[in-house]
């Protein structure tokens, strides 16, 4: 009976290394697609240093060096599900979390003011004891809502919210922009992110968001 108990306990060790190191290879292998991507997006002029693996390979954290007058001390943050763990990869699953990309930085020109950007999504449906009767429901569409704490909207918003909302498709989890370090910081989803083209395009609205900011001051 014992050696049968071993034999399993053997060979559930041995599933569980499997599983740990095929999907340590699969994580940073995605990463390293996403990284590849944004370094080729930069048309030569950026490269990816200092890369440090956290939380069993489902963080990456680097070092984007950018010949750019807009950005400077430019760093990468890769979320990935953290599949290698079956346990908190189940409970990531179950509360669907997203795999994201985050890109913060200094500007040369930082902003004079703060904003935060959050994008958040509401859902429903109607509960097991409903009316039998027809309903007419009334769906609409709404606008940006935009909470302030300025009695006057600063005129040097008015561009950044212009571009923002003409990149609606890009699906940003936040933007922040912040008057200290970091002064800029954007969280993308991944799935939006999936070739270099989409790489170059987001670094491309990174960029004309850093100028329209700082649009007033030069």
């Amino acid at each position: 009976m014992g050696r049968f108990i071993l034999i399993d306990v053997v060979v559930a060790g041995t599933l569980c290394f499997l599983w740990y190191a095929w999907f340590v290879r699969y994580n940073r292998r995605r990463a390293a697609d996403v990284l590849r991507w944004v370094q080729v997006a930069c048309l030569g002029k950026g490269q990816v240093l200092d890369l440090r693996w956290q939380a069993s390979s489902s963080r990456l954290k680097a070092t984007l060096h950018l010949s750019s007058r807009w950005f400077d001390d430019a760093r990468l943050t890769i979320r990935l599900l953290p599949r290698p763990l079956p346990v908190q990869w189940a409970l990531s699953r179950y509360r669907q979390q997203q795999e994201t990309l985050t890109f913060e930085a200094d500007m040369g020109f930082p902003p004079g003011f703060q904003l935060d950007v959050i994008r958040h999504r509401w859902s429903g449906h109607s509960g097991a004891k409903s009316s039998t009767r027809a309903r007419a429901w009334t769906i609409t569409r709404p606008g940006p809502v935009i909470l302030t704490t300025k009695e006057d909207w600063p005129v040097e918003l008015s561009p950044v919210v212009n571009a923002l909302a003409s990149w609606r498709e890009k699906d940003f989890v936040g933007v922040r922009f912040n008057s200290t370090s970091p002064h800029f910081t954007a969280t993308v989803a991944l799935e939006n992110l999936s070739d270099q083209k989409s790489a170059t395009a987001l670094l491309g609205l990174f960029r004309e968001l850093a100028a329209s900011s700082s649009a007033k001051q030069h």
